[in-house]
C-alpha cells in the first residue's frame, strides 16, 4: 500500500479534500482510496499495489 496523500481530520471540510483527491486519482486510472489513521487523527489518500493481498 502507498499513501499519496494525507489530510488533517480537524479541517473544515471534513474528509471531503482526501475525497476529492482520490476522486481526481481515479480518473487517472490509479486505483486511490480514503481511510482514517486513528492515531494521527488524519485521512490517508492510498493506493493498493496489485501484488498486495487483500
Amino acid at each position: 500500500m502507498s499513501v499519496l496523500g494525507r489530510f488533517p481530520a480537524g479541517g473544515p471540510r471534513g474528509s471531503w479534500p482526501a475525497e476529492e483527491y482520490a476522486a481526481q486519482l481515479r480518473r487517472r486510472g490509479r486505483a486511490a482510496t480514503v481511510v482514517m489513521d486513528l492515531d494521527s487523527d488524519t485521512f490517508l489518500v492510498v493506493e493498493h499495489r496489485q501484488d498486495e493481498a487483500a
